[in-house]
């Protein structure tokens, strides 16, 4: 699934992935970024804490964006019927920024998929909404979602669970948590299953803001493993048994701390 195609010049919004914990009250330098990237003063963010089990999680973030000058609303979406409203439509045009918030990103693909909102989304960011979202939230971002799975270095068979994202993006699949929750290995399990994706493991209180270009910024205090499988030689996904390891011959890693880019279009890592 490709991205909602533009209907105009205008230029696509941003996709931030937000690896999860990110400060909220001390140095909350990726959420004022967020803002300032939707508008500042004039930005109006809709938050979506669908992913989460907690009431509180929606009206938190509502109120960190209002005490950083934005105009904030939330919809708490906790049955897929809800995705059908035109109330809810009515005020997602009204956004300049959508923050989906952290939890199950299942709670996400189950609720959202292929509903009404999930396809003004990609419609509005298609129209230069900024879309940002962290852990779950960041996970469903992508044409493929990593739903689940093994934590641990090595890449195994049945070591990841995937189900569809949002296609915001399908030149990336995203995990987050990542060095803090060791998932290196379910990241490369689902690289063996679609190498024509680069892997991006977001580490907490880290994001990768991907402008339309498909160049992105990492900020904040961790960094942005990329694992790019562009010269992928061989995969023995498909013939090993349940649970063995798999062998990926010819990946390519990037580490990324803050103010390092790379083009996913390009695939090229700089520091400029």
């Amino acid at each position: 699934m490709c991205p909602a195609t533009p209907v105009n010049d205008k230029p696509r919004g941003y996709v931030i992935p937000i690896g999860g914990a990110e400060a909220k009250r001390k140095d909350p330098e990726i959420l004022e970024k967020f803002v300032e990237l939707c508008g500042g003063d004039d930005a109006r963010i809709l938050v979506i804490p669908t992913a989460s089990l907690l009431d509180e999680t929606g009206p938190a973030y509502q109120d960190l964006f209002e005490d950083m000058g934005a105009r904030t609303m939330c919809i708490p979406i906790e049955q897929r019927d809800e995705c059908y409203g035109e109330e809810i439509l009515d005020v997602m045009d009204r956004a300049s920024g959508i923050f989906i918030t952290g939890g199950n990103q299942l709670r996400l693909s189950t609720i959202l998929g292929g509903t009404p909102v999930a396809r003004k989304i990609r419609k509005l960011n298609s129209e230069g909404v900024h879309m940002a979202g962290t852990s779950a939230g960041a996970a469903i971002i992508s044409e493929h979602m990593i739903a689940g799975g093994r934590s641990g270095p090595s890449p195994r068979e049945s070591g990841v669970v995937l189900a569809p994202g949002l296609g915001l993006t399908n030149r990336a699949i995203i995990d987050q948590h990542f060095n803090r929750r060791g998932r290196m290995g379910r990241l490369l399990a689902a690289l063996s299953f679609n190498p024509f994706a680069c892997g991006l493991g977001i580490d907490e209180n880290t994001a990768a803001f991907i402008a339309p270009d498909g160049k992105f910024e990492v900020v904040g205090h961790g960094t942005v493993t990329v694992v790019d499988p562009a010269e992928l030689r061989h995969s023995s996904m498909s013939y090993v048994r349940k649970a063995e390891s798999i062998s990926l011959i010819g990946l390519k890693l990037h580490v990324l701390a803050t103010g390092a880019h790379f083009n996913l279009e390009t695939r090229e890592a700089t520091l400029d």
